[in-house]
């Protein structure tokens, strides 16, 4: 939840940055590249015959990390079903220590997998489903108001696979999906959800409208899977000059009218205009 303990840098993060957890030496250069949050990842980065190593690199090179840079760190472990699973939890415990801030659940499809990750990695620990499947979108309300979940994830391309969708460029396809991660993390009172990777490490153009169609669609934050990714992103979810002027516009127009309806820039402003108005002051400020 947004008042929870838990509620701290990766409530307010927008950019996510993947980094392979067989690649330590990468970890402090994610952290230091202008990502908001670093996910080292134990799933799709790391091939079958690499797991062990990557899990011992992962524990070893937390240890050298700070507390703020661990604040801003999450594991993202292999799906319960999988032969690694396990062996991640038994991780997370000995991660517990090191103040890890948050647990990346992939595929996820049950609540009754999330509290026994939300077990292996203890209370302080926050978790950022994936939803990834036609099963986890069917038990979005269930994942969302399971205990220590921070956020929802959207794994696209997973997504379209699992459900036989061919998107094109837009992902028209997408939308009704992509409005059911809003609306039940609003119904769980959780921070907005983070949207998925944009494949194109070199096209900024298309990064730059994928992330904007996010933030116009209520999502908070986006994976990237390439440090050039962070910046564009991070411009995309912060308002711009003419939007911090009329929010800040509004806000002293509805101080000086006492409340109420009244116009500006011809156009009626009322409460929720108000709380537009607020919520992107908010974003600036984060």
């Amino acid at each position: 939840m947004l008042d929870s303990p838990l509620a701290g840098p990766l409530a307010r993060a927008c950019s996510f940055l993947f980094v392979p957890a067989n690649r330590p030496e990468r970890y402090a250069k994610a952290l230091a590249c202008g990502a908001d949050a670093v996910i080292v990842d134990l799933e799709d980065a790391v091939a079958p015959a690499d797991k062990l190593l990557a899990r011992q690199a992962l524990l070893l090179a937390t240890a050298s990390l700070d507390a703020a840079q661990r604040g801003r760190l999450l594991v993202r472990i292999n799906a319960a079903g999988t032969p690694w699973h396990a062996d991640d939890l038994a991780a997370l415990r000995a991660l517990r220590a090191r103040g890890v801030a948050g647990v990346m659940v992939s595929k996820a499809e049950s609540p009754a997998v999330l509290a026994g990750v939300a077990a292996a990695a203890g209370p302080a620990c926050a978790l950022v489903p994936l939803i990834e499947s036609v099963a986890g979108l069917d038990a979005l309300d269930a994942l969302a108001a399971s205990s220590q979940v921070l956020r929802l994830a959207f794994g696209h391309l997973d997504f379209q696979a699992d459900a036989g969708l061919a998107c094109g460029l837009d992902e028209a396809e997408l939308v009704p999906v992509r409005l059911a991660l809003v609306l039940a993390s609003r119904r769980a009172g959780l921070a907005a959800p983070v949207d998925g990777i944009s494949p194109g490490t070199q096209d900024t153009a298309q990064l730059s409208l994928d992330a904007a169609r996010s933030r116009r669609g209520g999502f908070g934050g986006k994976l990237c899977i390439h440090p050039a990714q962070a910046a564009p992103v991070n411009v995309a979810f912060a308002p711009s000059a003419p939007e911090l002027d009329w929010a800040r516009r509004v806000q002293a127009a509805f101080a000086e009218a006492g409340g109420g309806v009244f116009s500006l820039d011809g156009r009626m402003v009322d409460a929720p205009v108000l709380r537009l108005a607020l919520r992107t002051l908010a974003q600036a400020a984060r």
